[in-house]
């Protein structure tokens, strides 16, 4: 028994010693393999190393090509009105009664800045206050509802006629000049609810470095700084932000203060918009790249800039452009009755304690003197065509769209996001070169990228009606494969912008994770656009910030219009 304790307690021994042998091997293995690696990466750019990332990627991927097939394009538009999501998509911050025996109300479209939270909340706080006031017209209650609203947004409900309120409350007047040439019927009830005024904010270290070359750093020290590739400058899409269009019209007449449309504006801006690095798809995105550093210069209205102690520390305020007055007008014929409940309101809104509540919320502080010409409707409604046309210089753009197709994305969400696509593509130039990815638990890739001529976007439409739902949701895989093909398309096309769009409704659940996918596209350059579809991810938010990108919540109500904004104004 002792004798086969002792053999038992040695080969006890042994063992422990073969694996503590095999443990010191595995280690030595790891260590020499990790080694290797590292020397391998010694020497190399940010942008191999990200190369070299994706070949190691793509190796575990299951990627299959389908065959393109045409389908019928038809070159009429959708209309404005059917792209338009129901107006309650957008918040009424106040809400007044509904019209009936005993009450009258009358509805404004108001700019965020205003019908907002906070110090956004002047206008929101006014109506609320008139409305506790209970005023009255022949026996009836009068109250106001405001909604929030982006002015640009705002122009294409009342355009379009697909929900017209008694009152619009624009940031500037561009906006109502745009309206009126399109045959809408604007009367104007107030000059300016609030004095608030468009502005570059630059840092305090580019503004001393502006006034030793130019002399004086406003905006035409911006301008030629900007198009001598001194600065960097960025700005807000001129479709849907008042301040971008102030800019877009600002800029143009810089060039050519006699006719913003000329040959030599269009050159001048060609030049310009050659040194901006991307076109912000709002206010969030543009501020998210100047807080990591990229930008020199953006633009911003003062009353935001006065409301935020870290931007007035670090940032000079130059104002420019026309001012930002917020007029009021009236929309279509008002009966007597809701005149005489508008021209209350507007009286009260322009008393001295709603003006003092104003100032105390950043506005009537900073105004610009400008004598820039407000020009009419059709020109800056040509000014936006041609900042569509040449705001990428002549370059190319090419787009990968990855969709997801994973089984949640099954019957209404799947519908409209075909629906969004196909009629996103008729905002797309037909310069632009591109492709289109699915994915679900593995990637196809439905089309190669070619140029979107009218043969590539029958193959185009063709494929998104082909997409179906199933599986799991590899949103990290398909942005890999998409990577790559837009890589591979630029040595064809060496000077072309690359953008690609992923459109998803759910956490990534299978294939590659959020770090692989940064290991890849932090060092490429890639904006990659993010819009999550009935659900608000935060992976979309964070792949979208690496390259100053832009992430979008969108839903089944609002997605074709979501998307038509977003091709609108980067592609």
């Amino acid at each position: 028994m002792t004798i086969y304790k002792e053999r038992k307690f040695k080969m006890g021994k042994e063992n422990n010693t073969k694996k503590i042998f095999f443990i010191l091997i595995a280690v030595f293995l790891v260590i020499v393999v990790t080694g290797i690696y590292v020397t391998q990466q010694i020497g190399k750019s940010p942008e191999e190393k990200s190369l070299g990332y994706l070949e190691k990627y793509l190796k575990r991927i299951n990627v299959t090509t389908a065959t393109p097939n045409k389908s019928k394009v038809t070159l009429e538009q959708t209309s404005l009105k059917d792209e338009l999501p129901e107006i309650d998509e957008y918040d009424l911050t106040v809400k007044g009664n509904e019209d009936s025996d005993r009450y009258i109300n009358v509805e404004i479209f108001s700019s965020p800045e205003k019908s907002g939270d906070g110090t956004d909340g002047w206008l929101k706080e006014v109506a609320e206050k008139f409305n506790n006031s209970r005023y009255s017209i022949n026996g009836k209650q009068a109250s106001v509802s405001v909604r929030n609203i982006s002015s640009g947004d705002a122009v294409d409900y009342i355009v379009s006629g697909k929900h017209v309120p008694e009152l619009f409350a624009p940031s500037n007047e561009l906006w109502a000049a745009m309206a009126q040439a399109q045959s809408v019927n604007l009367t104007k009830i107030s000059d300016s609810l609030v004095k608030n005024t468009a502005g570059i904010l630059i840092s305090q270290r580019t503004s001393k470095t502006l006034e030793s070359k130019y002399g004086k750093a406003d905006l035409a020290a911006v301008v030629q700084a900007t198009t001598n590739g001194e600065i960097s400058f960025g700005y807000t899409n001129p479709y849907a932000s008042s301040t971008g269009l102030n800019l877009l019209i600002s800029t143009l007449s810089y060039f050519d203060s006699e006719n913003p449309l000329s040959e030599k504006a269009k050159e001048g801006f060609q030049k310009f918009q050659e040194n901006i690095p991307f076109v912000s798809y709002n206010t969030m995105q543009m501020r998210s790249a100047a807080e990591s550093g990229s930008l020199d210069a953006f633009i911003m209205e003062y009353q935001t800039y006065e409301n935020d102690p870290t931007l007035k520390n670090n940032y000079t305020f130059i104002p420019f452009g026309i001012p930002h007055n917020n007029p009021l007008y009236a929309c279509g014929t008002i009966s007597p009755e809701k005149t005489q409940l508008i021209e209350a309101f507007s009286k009260y809104a322009l008393d001295e304690q709603q003006q003092n509540l104003a100032k105390n919320y950043g506005f009537n502080q900073n105004e610009n003197n400008s004598n820039l010409t407000t020009y009419d409707g059709n020109t800056i409604l040509q000014a936006q065509q041609l900042w569509k046309e040449e705001k990428d210089s002549g370059k190319p753009i090419i787009a990968v769209f990855v969709a997801d197709v994973s089984g949640s994305m099954s019957g209404v969400p799947l519908s409209n996001l075909k629906k969004s696509l196909i009629n996103g593509g008729q905002y797309i130039n037909k310069n632009n070169y591109i492709g289109l990815v699915s994915y679900s638990t593995d990637v196809t890739i439905e089309l190669p990228i070619n140029q979107f001529d009218i043969t590539q976007r029958s193959y185009f439409n063709n494929a998104v009606q082909s997409l179906y739902a199933t599986g799991n949701t590899a949103t990290f895989d398909a942005i890999m494969v998409a990577t790559n093909m837009l890589l591979e398309k630029k040595k064809d096309i060496p000077d072309a912008k690359l953008m690609m769009f992923v459109l998803s409704d759910g956490e990534t659940n299978t294939g590659c994770k959020l770090s692989d996918a940064t290991r890849v596209v932090k060092n490429l350059n890639i904006p990659i656009y993010t819009i999550g579809y009935n659900a608000d991810i935060s992976a979309l938010g964070e792949i979208s910030n690496i390259n100053e990108a832009a992430s979008i919540n969108a839903d089944s109500e609002d997605v074709i219009y979501q998307l038509r904004n977003l091709f609108n104004s980067n592609l």
